[in-house]
């Protein structure tokens, strides 16, 4: 018995939805807020340290909105963070759980540092409002996010680590290359990247400016940033540099916001 084959006549008929040049589109997203200032303050590296070290960085992050520079500031988790990964891991927690579970210390930081902030149109965002940013920042608000991307129980597993790779490093990167932001900007307590961890290592040196395979070559011990962020930095389309500034020098995140090329630049 054979089956007769039907087809409806459509002018779609064997052909793609995108069209019968679909091979031929030339693919350039556009930059959605080129100008705007992706900003993270770093979690063990400012928020763990209290008063001290996150009040004047927000002072001139304020002081670059009143300048008229757009800025959104995401925040890291730190140290509980940290816990909560190795606790779950000692449980034995799959990637995904562990991610979410990791979600909500940088998301107390975050609405921490909106209060600070709120006097001066502070405002917190959760990733579902990611696209009311335009109006925010119109308003003369200072949009504040958790770093962590919401990839949650769909998060990658990274080979041989239960630890999320993505976490509130990456969550800046992606948000800066989605807005098509030239450069990410991570607020630390250090001057950038060195030849070896400066804490431990008193004769390192510091690194000014890098290109991720001259940082690939060298093959340092320890990063400043997650090295997820450098993998992918190669193939963005619109974020090319990471800049880290250290947060607990006066005038580095104000010079950072105006364009200035303190601390490290890690480019593609």
């Amino acid at each position: 018995m054979t089956t007769e084959r039907k087809t409806i006549d459509s002018a779609l008929a064997g052909a793609t939805l995108t069209g019968h040049d679909a091979g031929n589109i030339d693919y350039r997203p556009i930059a959605v807020m080129p100008d705007v200032r992706v900003v993270k303050i770093g979690g063990q590296s400012v928020m763990d340290r209290g008063r001290a070290a996150l009040f004047p960085i927000l002072d001139e992050i304020v002081a670059a909105r009143r300048e008229g520079i757009q800025v959104v500031v995401l925040v890291g988790g730190g140290t509980r963070a940290r816990h909560i990964y190795s606790i779950a891991s000692e449980l034995e927690m799959p990637v995904g759980v562990m991610a979410t579970l990791g979600k909500y210390i940088p998301m107390q930081n975050a609405r921490m540092v909106q209060m600070l902030l709120a006097k001066h149109g502070g405002l917190y965002m959760l990733p579902d409002d990611f696209e009311k940013l335009p109006l925010y920042l119109q308003l003369g608000c200072v949009p504040v996010m958790s770093g962590m991307p919401p990839f949650g129980y769909w998060e990658k597993r990274e080979e041989g680590s239960r630890i999320p790779p993505h976490r509130t490093d990456a969550g800046v990167f992606l948000s800066a290359e989605f807005l098509g932001a030239r450069r990410a900007i991570f607020i630390k307590d250090e001057d950038g990247l060195y030849t070896d961890d400066p804490k431990k290592d008193p004769s390192a040196v510091h690194i000014p400016r890098i290109s991720v395979a001259e940082l690939a070559a060298r093959n340092l011990p320890d990063l400043v940033v997650e090295r997820v962020v450098v993998e992918y930095l190669p193939r963005a389309r619109a974020c090319k540099e990471l800049q880290i500034v250290n947060g607990t020098k006066p005038g580095q995140v104000l010079a950072a916001l105006r364009g200035e090329d303190v601390g490290t630049i890690i480019h593609a």
